[in-house]
């Protein structure tokens, strides 16, 4: 992995109109960059917008605001023609893997597909050579090409869209919750065969999900997501032994430790109420409803965006120097 960036995301917003004047506020100004090389981690609750991120990236949503640079270009101010080379760089890999795939297609057809429209191979053999390379690269065999998606186990069609997903040999891949829909002992398979392909490939990787504790594994850096904002962001290990947001705290709090006296003893994070509705967020800071340190300053305005410590960012008025701190307490919390 090196320092360059190839994804930068800068003030992204996603808006949709649903009438009646109504307007669900998605993503609301999202800030962050990818280096190449790396898996960065996207992490929050159901409906929080990390999905959508991940679309806006790749062009299958058009911005409301903001800009989407890959490889030193602007995503959405592309031709249709651009576009569509774009394509051969980034790819996505869907949450459903039975749904993303054609149920009336065989497994050489589904992966095919994508050779054919961006006409890579000159002859049918050498495209088929290619199927099967891909096959066995996710763990399946030139066998599998025949059968048809019906036929095969959630881990086995979830590696189908893994290959079609490298069909075109891309540099990235959007991972949205590639994990989410499979039996618990088959997501650590999938999550070591991307880990592989990334150390073959040199593939960058944003994976998107809501298990924290896979994230953990796969991850060199994580941004949590709260209601259509990035909330924090930085290292793997730091965002697990030293988390700033109370969003984060309370998140971490949540998964279970293996060891029984280390988890008999700790406390977790119970956050009181319930999630607002992106269409009508609450004002100020979107997660001061439900916050334990939620202060005055919290309702009026929204935090900034900052680096509180080398590489570690967070948008809380309690990191804000500018803002007077009137808790008795310290609010990094050991959820240890």
């Amino acid at each position: 992995m090196t320092e360059e960036k190839i994804l930068e995301i800068n003030h992204l917003k996603k808006h949709f109109d649903l009438g009646k004047n109504q307007l669900l506020k998605a993503v609301d100004g999202v800030t962050f960059h990818i280096r190449r090389g790396e898996t960065f981690g996207l992490v929050g609750e159901s409906g929080c917008g990390k999905s959508t991120i991940g679309r806006t990236i790749i062009g299958l949503y058009n911005k409301t605001e903001g800009d989407v640079w890959f490889n030193g270009r602007n995503v959405h101010e592309l031709s249709e023609k651009e576009l569509f080379k774009l394509r051969r760089e980034m790819q996505m890999i869907f949450q459903d893997p039975y749904a993303s795939l054609n149920p009336r297609s065989t497994v050489r057809e589904i992966i095919s597909e994508p050779m054919e429209v961006h006409q890579l191979y000159k002859n049918k053999k050498e495209q088929d050579e290619r199927v099967y390379e891909l096959l066995e690269e996710v763990g399946l065999n030139r066998d599998h090409a025949n059968r048809y998606p019906h036929e095969f186990s959630g881990g086995q069609r979830q590696r189908i869209g893994i290959a079609r997903a490298l069909a075109l040999g891309p540099d990235f891949i959007i991972a949205d919750e590639p994990i989410s829909a499979l039996d618990v002992s088959v997501q650590a398979q999938v999550v070591n065969l991307l880990k592989q392909l990334q150390e073959e490939k040199g593939l960058t990787f944003l994976f998107i999900a809501h298990d924290l504790s896979m994230v953990k594994q796969i991850s060199d850096r994580i941004g949590v997501m709260y209601l259509g904002n990035m909330v924090e962001l930085t290292e793997s290990e730091m965002l697990y032994e030293k988390p700033l947001h109370p969003y984060t705290q309370a998140l971490l709090s949540a998964i279970p430790i293996p060891d029984p006296d280390i988890e008999e003893k700790r406390e977790r994070i119970i956050l009181e109420g319930d999630l607002p509705s992106p269409i009508n967020p609450p004002s100020g800071c979107v997660f001061r409803t439900r916050c334990p340190f939620a202060m005055e300053v919290c309702s009026k305005e929204k935090p900034e965006w900052q680096e509180v410590e080398n590489n570690h960012f967070v948008a809380c008025h309690l990191y804000n120097k500018n803002v007077k701190n009137t808790l008795d307490k310290d609010p990094v919390v050991n959820i240890r």
